[in-house]
């Protein structure tokens, strides 16, 4: 038996943790979903009624209401599987460039930062599930928001097929991430240090992990430097 309390308490640590996860994916997740779906229907129920009388902005505004929070419902129902053991994968075929578009938009609307731009041309489709697939990508691409550099961020969007795998390549011109840090940062609950900024729940690379292995995929730190981090996400094709 070993004598090391140390290396006794390691496999507690890490449970204990995984339970804190759990916990705090089935609370979020299922707290949001009755004022999403009130959202969605209300936004249903506008459209229905008004539709005929809104002029083409305010109409392409409803309905891009009620499409957002039908999204974000079944993200929270992925995070509740999730929270449940494993998320359930539904793949379809993905066109991976509008995906990218579409969270790049989401996420630079809501950071609202003006001088950032993203490089994604030519990606392919992809046959996975788009709605685990947009989250892995939302954590990474909100990393790159949160850890830039005073230059205007850059972000590139890269995808290859090798053998049996797509690997997705998103690269940006940041702060760079110490060697020190390169696997905690996909430790749950562990933030990486950055002054003047708020810190989220420190779960985003560890869900997008977790999604990740359920797709049969991985996500790892490829590269970082002082002139930026290159982050590489397998995924088989089907």
């Amino acid at each position: 038996m070993s004598s090391d309390p140390k290396r006794q308490s390691e496999p507690n640590i890490a449970g204990d943790s995984e339970e804190r996860i759990k916990r705090f994916l089935a609370t979020a997740s299922h707290d949001l979903q009755s004022p999403l779906r009130h959202i969605a229907m209300y936004a249903e129920l506008l459209l229905d009624d008004l539709g005929e009388t809104l002029d083409g902005e305010q109409l392409q505004s409803l309905r891009m209401i009620m499409e957002k929070a039908q999204t974000a419902q079944r993200l929270t129902k992925a995070l509740m599987s999730l929270a449940g053991g494993a998320p359930q994968v539904a793949p379809e075929e993905v066109d991976l460039q509008a995906l990218s578009e579409n969270v790049w938009g989401e996420l630079t609307d809501e950071i609202e930062i003006g001088d950032a731009t993203l490089e994604s041309e030519g990606l392919p489709s992809i046959r996975t599930d788009p709605a685990l697939l947009g989250l892995v990508l939302r954590h990474v691409l909100a990393n790159a928001l949160t850890f830039r550099s005073e230059s205007p961020l850059h972000v590139a969007i890269a995808a290859e097929r090798k053998g049996t795998d797509w690997f997705i390549r998103i690269s940006d011109n940041g702060t760079g991430i110490d060697p020190a840090y390169r696997e905690r940062i996909f430790e749950p609950f562990w933030k990486l240090p950055k002054a003047g900024t708020i810190q989220g729940a420190g779960l985003g690379l560890t869900t997008a992990r977790e999604f990740l292995t359920a797709l049969g995929g991985d996500i790892g730190l490829e590269d970082s430097d002082a002139s930026g981090s290159r982050f590489i996400i397998r995924l088989p094709i089907a």
